[in-house]
């Protein structure tokens, strides 16, 4: 009989059909598939926390807005490729509201969902400069990015930040900016995975190197507002949400739907970029096309041969949602709250049970409690992890698909029920008998 809530043996036959060479740098959808393939076949509950998709109902004022503009008619009519007026109009108080920088309307630019914003920025910044043909990104970070380099023939580098966070990042950054071959960097925040914050002093970092050779950032806020140790939620109040913007205006913001408005099935995000970085011609953008105008090339050649616009009722969602966030009306951050007990309770689940935090502080402070957090055991690699808590019921994905350094899981709060605490709890008890620590 075995000693664990799932059969060895079907979870062994399911992963092997996967032909998966290494389990640690298994994909998300493949652990996804592999596990619930496992649930099906040995009627076992899995406690899902490998992909990040929203638990939370998705905001009304959103909905509402989407079905009034459906039954106004709106499917039968192409959206404009630069974005709805009014969501163009609403996105620029939103920022003003929430983070206190002025972009203008005009540079406010709807995309299916901010993989489609960082997939035409990509290669928007690879075509600007000769020579500038290389994406930095400052790691951890979302997998499927990398993939899109892949596919846009683009390259990249990484460094994971776990080592060089304040003062450290800028000789870091330095190191690679130096060689004149980066033509944007990227990174997420707060992070996912591992929920760390870049703060004031490593943005404005960021920023002076940004100015000093001239490369573009592409600040990925997936997570809007959602580091709950500061209350991000009043409008035109501070705290203000910390961006690079204040240091530099070479950059592009990307602002979802997905998790902040539990809006990510209609695929709804804006690209928001400076007024500066809109308006710049750029060399390679003229010889390529004639126009060299960042923002133009980006809307009516990238976007244009990528989708020809964005899905027009989900642009009044979207505008709706955040007109309804800068008039107080609907204070998203505290719909999101939920993230955060999750993930306390989670935590303390693990660490209870012999686990450890990986991305544990964020200069000094305890990282916050969100959407996303890291877990490791002693003596095991993230892969080893991975996998040996398969047969316990509970999927998530390897660290070192995200380009971390850290041996360890990246764990999502968003499909946890209420009776799971009791049930995870249970497991990594049984796990820790099995598994003791030296």
């Amino acid at each position: 009989m075995s000693n664990t809530p799932i059969d060895p043996v079907i979870a062994e036959e399911v992963i092997s059909q996967f032909n998966i060479p290494s389990f640690g740098k298994a994909t998300i959808r493949e652990v996804v598939a592999i596990a619930s393939e496992i649930e099906k076949k040995t009627g076992e509950e899995f406690i899902h926390m490998e992909m990040g998709v929203p638990g939370l109902k998705p905001a009304q004022i959103g909905v509402d807005a989407e079905i009034a503009a459906l039954r106004n008619g709106v499917a039968a009519i192409y959206p404009i490729i630069d974005g709805l007026p009014e969501l163009k109009k609403e996105t620029s108080r939103f920022i003003k509201a929430f983070i206190d920088i002025n972009i203008s309307p005009e540079c406010c630019v709807p995309v299916v969902g901010s993989m489609q914003g960082t997939f035409a920025s990509f290669l928007t910044c690879g075509q600007c400069e000769k020579g500038k043909d290389t994406i930095l990104f400052i790691d951890p970070g979302f997998p499927v990015q990398k993939q899109q380099i892949t596919v846009l023939g683009l390259k990249y580098e990484s460094f994971d930040v776990y080592d060089f966070r304040g003062a450290k990042l800028e000789a870091k950054l330095e190191s690679f900016l130096a060689k004149g071959n980066i033509a944007a960097i990227i990174y997420s925040n707060p992070n996912n995975p591992s929920w760390i914050c870049l703060n004031e002093e490593e943005l404005a970092i960021i920023g002076k190197l940004s100015n000093k050779y001239d490369t573009i950032i592409l600040e990925d806020l997936a997570y809007f507002g959602m580091d709950f140790r500061k209350d991000f939620g009043t409008p035109f109040q501070p705290p203000y949400i910390p961006t690079v913007a204040r240091y530099t205006e070479n950059y592009a913001l990307l602002i979802s739907g997905s998790k902040a408005f539990s809006y990510a099935g209609q695929r709804i995000a804006v690209v928001a970029m400076s007024d500066k970085l809109y308006n710049r011609e750029y060399p390679g953008l003229t010889e390529k096309y004639g126009n060299g105008a960042y923002g133009r090339v980006f809307i009516h050649r990238v976007l244009y041969a990528i989708s020809s616009g964005t899905c027009h009722s989900a642009q009044y969602a979207l505008a709706a949602m955040f007109k309804g966030a800068s008039d107080g009306a609907f204070n998203f951050v505290e719909e999101v709250k939920e993230y955060g007990k999750r993930a306390k309770q989670l935590k303390e689940i693990f660490c209870n049970n012999g686990f450890y935090i990986v991305y544990d502080k964020d200069l000094g402070e305890d990282i916050a409690d969100g959407f996303y957090f890291t877990i490791g055991y002693p003596g095991m690699t993230g892969g080893e992890l991975m996998k040996e808590l398969i047969y316990y019921g509970v999927s998530a994905i390897s660290l070192e698909t995200t380009g971390s350094n850290q041996k360890g899981l990246r764990a999502c709060t968003s499909f946890i029920k209420d009776h799971q605490y009791d049930l995870l709890n249970e497991r990594m008890q049984q796990f820790r008998i099995y598994h003791p620590i030296d």
